[in-house]
């Protein structure tokens, strides 16, 4: 624990770049940017980019070509052409003409940027930064932006302007189904938490307020040498001095949690506690056992509540976890109807029909318009990456994912108390590849949240009705709740392949019904 960082904790200085140019110091805060400027940003980024294994960037230098691409396709379409041009210049102002952010070049400017905050990286950063500064200068109200800058700004550490951006998109919309209210929430209590943990060090360490102004750097080196000569006194206050000055500066979250950790494994490391290398030790001046503990659980609290939120009813409301025999009794003897969340199901007159099943199934961000679509939904499927229709109120919630942690952590952050009777247990957690042992030589794609049910309920084979309505695998286009209606159609899944699987056990089709049962 006593082997130096290579980043060691710092503060900002002058070198840092300034946050925004409205005199506020927020990152959150849009930095006025024309389209053209980020256009050629966009272009020199993808110059910068070279064939490698890191799957990300390669993801972000074909997501940069695709912008490109478009907004050459757009600038050789003839005016005439289009009567509502998606790229379209203005004659106003003496600067020359500036491009319009139309629909058409909004998605993959918006995708350019999201594959840019998943690479992680400083340049990649700034450039969806760059992105979002982009858009929010023409769209003020785009969602898709103020929600894509406070994810960003949460990776660069400037946590209370990722708060106020997310705050932003939540303004704009009805339907949470991302989670944001959560996690601002659970970003709001870490940052309190950890405050308090400072506040802590700072009293039981009054020499500490003496470092609290010199270089964090310097004072942090400082305190690991004095550490390793074992003067733990001397070095106490000045790590803590360090910390302090860090979080004066307004240093990014990332290095300030980075930092904490380290001290704290010194900490127990000077303690001797059980596993730290260190030999116990009662010097006075030292952090005692009991106020350690304390100390070490203010810091997994506020870790905790970043990551999660805060948990009002760890229990859920007392839901049950049901297994894939449990599950398999809870349905079998009953027909069962699959409701596709397609146009060809909300612009019909089926809901009495669907309602007379035993059990309705319906996915992800369905939508409720009783005539069309019937009312009950017995059994809520979906995929673990967004929260839509969690708070309805259902008798069992199948929730899938691919990845075991992933999966339990949205469960965690996303399952709202009293909304469901029974959940799945991961043995239900991924139907096709767990339980079917169906690898990806077999079934490339990733498979979608109804074909991973279907294939379930076909396997489990103990319905003796087994219809699908509306499934026309999105030839019709999306029927979903409003605030998801924006999101696209994946393509990830292979849709082709699903409803070649579907015809060859179909019994009966028509236009709005496939009988498998």
């Amino acid at each position: 624990m006593t082997k130096a960082r290579t980043r060691w904790p710092r503060q900002r200085d002058a070198q840092d770049p300034a946050p925004s140019e409205d005199g506020t110091g927020s990152l959150a805060a849009v930095r006025p940017t024309e389209l053209e400027t980020c256009l050629r940003a966009c272009a020199a980024h993808s110059g910068k980019l070279v064939a490698g294994l890191d799957r990300r960037r390669t993801a972000l230098a074909e997501a940069l070509r695709n912008l490109l691409a478009t907004h050459a396709t757009l600038e050789q379409t003839p005016a005439a052409s289009s009567p509502a041009p998606l790229l379209r210049r203005t004659s106003k102002g003496p600067a020359g003409p500036a491009l319009i952010l139309g629909d058409q070049l909004l998605d993959p400017l918006l995708a350019v940027g999201n594959k840019a905050l998943d690479c992680g990286y400083e340049d990649e950063l700034k450039l969806a930064v760059l992105v979002t500064d982009t858009v929010l200068t023409q769209r003020r109200r785009s969602r898709a932006a103020w929600r894509l800058r406070a994810r960003v700004l949460e990776a660069m550490g400037a946590e209370s302007d990722a708060v106020e951006a997310y705050e932003r998109y939540l303004a704009l919309t009805d339907d949470d189904g991302f989670g944001i209210a959560a996690r601002t929430a659970g970003l709001r209590a870490g940052a309190e938490r950890q405050g308090e943990l400072l506040r802590m060090l700072e009293r039981d360490c009054p020499e500490a307020a003496g470092f609290a102004g010199e270089p964090v750097t310097d004072t942090w080196a400082e305190g690991l040498a004095l550490h390793a000569r074992g003067d733990r006194n001397r070095a106490r206050s000045r790590l803590i001095g360090a910390l302090l000055a860090q979080e004066r500066s307004g240093a990014p979250v990332p290095e300030i949690q980075e930092a904490l950790a380290q001290y704290l494994g010194l900490a127990l490391e000077a303690a001797g506690a059980p596993g730290s290398g260190g030999a116990p030790r009662t010097t006075a001046g030292g952090e005692g056992a009991g106020h350690l503990t304390e100390l070490i659980a203010l810091y997994a609290g506020q870790r905790r509540t970043r990551m999660r939120g805060p948990v009002a009813d760890p229990t859920f409301g007392g839901v049950e976890w049901v297994t894939l025999g449990e599950f398999r009794n809870h349905i079998a003897g009953k027909s069962i109807c699959l409701i596709a969340n397609s146009q060809r199901v909300g612009a019909g007159s089926m809901g009495a029909e669907i309602d007379a099943y035993d059990l309705v199934v319906r996915f992800n961000s369905y939508r409720i318009d009783p005539a069309a679509t019937g009312s009950r939904t017995d059994i809520h499927v979906t995929i673990h990456k967004h929260g839509f229709n969690w708070d309805r109120e259902v008798h069992t919630r199948l929730v899938f994912g691919g990845l075991s942690g992933d999966w339990k952590y949205s469960l965690r952050n996303r399952l709202v108390p009293g909304a469901q009777r029974y959940l799945g247990d991961e043995s239900l957690r991924w139907p096709l590849r767990d339980i079917g042992k169906v690898g990806t030589d077999v079934w490339p794609s990733i498979p979608t949240s109804g074909f991973n049910m279907l294939w379930l309920l076909d396997h489990l084979d103990v319905s003796p009705r087994l219809d699908l309505i509306g499934f026309d695998f999105y030839e019709s286009g999306a029927y979903r709740l409003p605030a998801a209606m924006k999101m696209p159609i994946t393509s990830v899944h292979e849709y082709t392949s699903e409803k070649a699987w579907v015809m060859e056990r179909a019994l009966s089709v028509t236009d709005t019904r496939i009988r498998l049962r």
